[in-house]
C-alpha cells in the first residue's frame, strides 16, 4: 500500500471518529528513504487524546501524534517557546488527509503561518548560556589527549555550535536530522565543515574544528567564561 492509502487506513482502524487527520513527514517531500516511517497528527473530539503511539500497519512503521483542538494548540504553544516544534512542522507541510468539519485546514493554516512567522529571537541571556557551553567545551578539546574523549567533546561541540547557528540566524531548532536541513538554509556550507572538522580531529588534529567554532562563537560575541555567572534555583 502507498503512503496516503496506508496512512489514512491506520487511522480508520484507530480512530474511526477522527475529525481529521494529516500525514507529515519525509514520506510527503522529497527526502524519503528506504526507512521513512508515516508520521500521522490525528485530531480527535476528545479522549483518549493527547497521546502518541509507534504502531505497525502493513509494511509501513507508523508514528501516531493525536490531539484534540485544544491540546495541539497547547503543545504547540510549549514548543514554539523552545522554538523547536516538530508537532507544528508536521501540520505545515503535512497533507491533509480527510477533513469531516474544517478543523484539519484551519490547524493547516495555523501551522503554517506560524513557521513562516518564524520563532521568537533567543534572549541575550540564553545566547551566554550557549557561549559559556562552547567556550567550556573547547577548553575540555584543547587539553585532553584521550582520543575517545575527543570524540565525545568534538561530537558535543559540532551539535551545540550548529545550535547555536541556528539560534544566531534566527532559524527554527532541530535536533537529529532536522539539525543539518536546518542549517542548510540558515548557515550554507557550515554543516559540512563541521563534519570535515570533527573528522580531523578523529585523525589527531582539533586545529580546524577550533577554527570553525571560533567563528560562529565570533558571531555571537566569541568566547565568554570570565564574568559568567547564572542564580541557582532555590
Amino acid at each position: 500500500m502507498d503512503a496516503i492509502e496506508s496512512a489514512r487506513a491506520v487511522v480508520d482502524e484507530h480512530h474511526p471518529d477522527a475529525r481529521a487527520a494529516l500525514l507529515g513527514g519525509s514520506v510527503v517531500t522529497g527526502r524519503r528513504t528506504a526507512t521513512s516511517d508515516l508520521d500521522i497528527v490525528v485530531l480527535l473530539h476528545g479522549a483518549p487524546a493527547p497521546y502518541r503511539a509507534s504502531v505497525q500497519y502493513a509494511d509501513w512503521p507508523v508514528e501516531m501524534f493525536v490531539h484534540t483542538e485544544a491540546t495541539w494548540h497547547a503543545y504547540v504553544e510549549r514548543e514554539l517557546r523552545r522554538r523547536r516544534s516538530p508537532l507544528l512542522w508536521m501540520c505545515a507541510d503535512g497533507l491533509l488527509l480527510f477533513d469531516t468539519d474544517g478543523l484539519g485546514a484551519r490547524i493547516a493554516a495555523e501551522a503554517r503561518r506560524l513557521t513562516a512567522s518564524g520563532p521568537a529571537p533567543e534572549s541575550a541571556e540564553e545566547i551566554d548560556d550557549r557561549r559559556y557551553a562552547i567556550t567550556d567545551l573547547l577548553d575540555d578539546l584543547a587539553g585532553s589527549t584521550d582520543q575517545s574523549e575527543r570524540l565525545f567533546v568534538a561530537t558535543e561541540l559540532v551539535r551545540r555550535t550548529g545550535e547555536l547557528a541556528l539560534a544566531v540566524g534566527g532559524s527554527w531548532g532541530g535536533g537529529g536530522k532536522w539539525l543539518a536541513r536546518r542549517l542548510e538554509t540558515t548557515a550554507p556550507g557550515l554543516s559540512t565543515r563541521l563534519r570535515h572538522g570533527l573528522q580531523e580531529v578523529l585523525s589527531g588534529r582539533v586545529e580546524p574544528l577550533v577554527a570553525i567554532v571560533e567563528e560562529v562563537l565570533g558571531q555571537a560575541g566569541g568566547r565568554l567564561w570570565v564574568g559568567y555567572k547564572r542564580a541557582g534555583t532555590p
